[in-house]
Order: C-alpha cells, then structure tokens, then sequence
C-alpha cells in the first residue's frame, strides 16, 4: 500500500509509533524513525533488522522541540531519499497530575512534546512536500481530545490542540495536495498499559463495547489506511480507533 513512498514517524522506537513504523515497512515504504535517544534508537533498529533484513530504515534523534534541529533533519532525510510523503507526528508523553499540583514547568513539557513538536515537524515537512507535489501529514490525537480525563489537563488539551492543528492544516494545505488527518487511540494495550493492575484494567474494559483494548496494530493500520491512496479523499478527519470506549 505504501511502495517507493518515504516516510517518517517520530516517537517511533516503541508503542504506537514503532508498530507504525513496522506496518509502514511491511508495506513497502522506506522509513525513518525518529526517537529521543540515541539508544532508543538503536535499539529498535537492531529489533527490525532482526525481523527483516531487506527493511529499508533508519532512524535519527533530533530535538523535536527544536526548530533547527528538526528543520536539519528533514534537509537530510530529503537529501538521501530525494523526498518525503508521509510524516507521522506520534512521538508524546503523558501525566496524571492534578491541577492543584500542577507546575508550570510539567505543563509546558506535555505542551512542548504533544503540541510543539507536531507544530515543527509539519512546517519544515510541508516546504518539502508543496515543493514535490503533495503528501501527508498524519498525528496522534487521543480519546481524551475529545472526553477529557479526570486528571493530567495537560494531556488532553495538548491532544485537543492537536485535532485543531489537524483541521486548520488539511484546510491551508489541500490547496497543496497535502492531505492532514488524525488518529485519536482509546485504550491501547503498550507498555504503560501492560503495567497496570488487574483491578484498574478490568473495569477499563468494562466501558469499552468490544470487550478488549486496543493493540498499537490497530492504531497503525489506522495510519497505514489514512498515509494511502485509498484515503486520497480524507482530509481534516481525527479518526476515532477506540473500541466506541468513552471515559
């Protein structure tokens, strides 16, 4: 679905994004991960050459917050693929404070890594995709963009942000062929909520219809369907990937 096209995925050494990352090679697409270390990535590469030797990926670790950083990574990765179709913006973070003992400086880190980043990568990716003809921009939004979550209001109004990111951008830039969309994940079975006690997941599952939560695979064949020419007609949608589960 996604052959000879170039991609990047940023949060991509684990979870959602590194189940992206892999769907998207399945697929046909040359991929680049992002990740916040070095050894994060490194490590993931190691984990996909394991898998498949043919894959054709590489993975980088600019500050996502930095305009220069990232701005010089695209200009690289433009430089060795000669293009870039796909950016997903899914690297992220999260936190349960409550606002009574909510610094400032926690919330501007969730601000920063949620809503910034996304807001860096998509201006220095777009440049290049207007200049070759089109492509798209792809972010992780979540449930709680929507409902809310009774702690943490740093992680649900950066993910709000986000949706509205999305719709303004796929209305500047369809003029461009550059199509925006998001996926908003419910409750997704990765490392954060693997470790979880029986006692908090089992009533979780109880609100969702399905019975179960999700896995990173169906967020990234989310992503797979949303980055093809099948979806070519998609534009401004945050595609809910929850089970119908509301908090």
């Amino acid at each position: 679905m996604l052959k000879n096209k170039v991609a990047v995925v940023t949060g991509g050494t684990r979870g959602i994004g590194f189940a992206t990352v892999k769907t998207f090679l399945k697929n046909g697409a040359k991929v680049v991960l992002f990740g916040s270390r070095e050894e994060t990535v490194n490590k993931a590469l190691v984990k996909l050459n394991e898998e498949n030797k043919s894959y054709d990926v590489i993975g980088m670790y600019p500050n996502l917050t930095s305009e220069k950083e990232i701005r010089e990574a695209f200009s690289e990765i433009k430089s060795k693929f000669g293009k870039i179709d796909i950016l997903v913006n899914n690297a992220g973070m999260s936190a349960r404070n409550s606002i009574y003992d909510y610094s400032l400086e926690d919330f501007e880190k969730i601000i920063n890594l949620n809503l910034t980043a996304a807001f860096n990568a998509s201006k220095e990716v777009a440049k290049i995709m207007k200049e070759q003809g089109g492509g798209v921009i792809l972010n992780t939004s979540s449930m709680v963009s929507i409902y809310g979550q009774p702690s943490g209001v740093g992680y649900p109004a950066s993910k709000s942000a986000i949706n509205g990111l999305t719709k303004s951008l796929a209305r500047e830039l369809g003029k461009d062929n550059i199509r925006v969309n998001a996926v908003a994940p419910g409750i997704i079975n990765t490392d954060m909520v693997a470790a979880l006690p029986e006692e908090l997941i089992k009533p979780l599952i109880a609100t969702i219809p399905l019975r179960r939560v999700g896995e990173a695979e169906d967020i990234a064949n989310a992503f797979l369907f949303l980055a093809s020419d099948m979806a070519s007609y998609i534009n401004g949608a945050v595609l809910s990937v929850d089970g119908a589960a509301m908090t």
